[in-house]
């Protein structure tokens, strides 16, 4: 006789819970394999829009250039303005990976609901900037907007800078 004691978890809630597990990845696989791509963004209007290209300048700073009409908007110093740097460079290494270059602008867009997005039409990327906070958006924020202010006070700094 053997006297050792059962294991105490049913057979039955074993398999349904496999079989859950097995169901979510063949649903996952199927959505990923037919194309789809989930939006958490709702379709709320378009306010402002800006095309915008970035380009590095060899003292690590970064140019800011509206690509509608080629005119420098801002001058990014070096080693600062992480967010803004870290951003660029995931939309940068998604279009390297798929071997496009810089031709085709960043799309930044401020829509009715108060969302700012960057899109890259290159790639078909839509990056949320304010699901990173608010600070952090604001970074974006300024650039949807012309301002010749910014951009003389911007145009002395990096002249006076070695």
């Amino acid at each position: 006789m053997n006297n050792a004691p059962s294991s105490g978890f049913p057979r039955l809630m074993l398999w349904a819970i496999g079989g859950l597990m097995g169901l979510t990845m063949v649903l996952s696989a199927a959505s990923r394999l037919s194309g789809a791509t989930p939006s958490l963004i709702g379709e709320s209007p378009t306010v402002a829009s800006r095309e915008l290209r970035f380009e590095d300048r060899s003292d690590g700073s970064i140019a800011v250039i509206d690509a509608t009409n080629q005119s420098q908007i801002e001058i990014v110093p070096p080693a600062s303005n992480g967010f803004l740097r870290g951003t660029l460079r995931g939309l940068v290494r998604e279009r390297k990976r798929e071997s496009i270059g810089a031709e085709i602008p960043f799309t930044l867009i401020g829509r009715a609901d108060g969302h700012l997005l960057i899109s890259d039409a290159a790639t078909h990327r839509l990056v949320d900037l304010g699901a990173f906070g608010h600070t952090n958006a604001e970074v974006f924020a300024h650039l949807l907007t012309p301002s010749p202010h910014r951009l003389a006070a911007n145009t002395d700094a990096s002249r006076s800078t070695p």
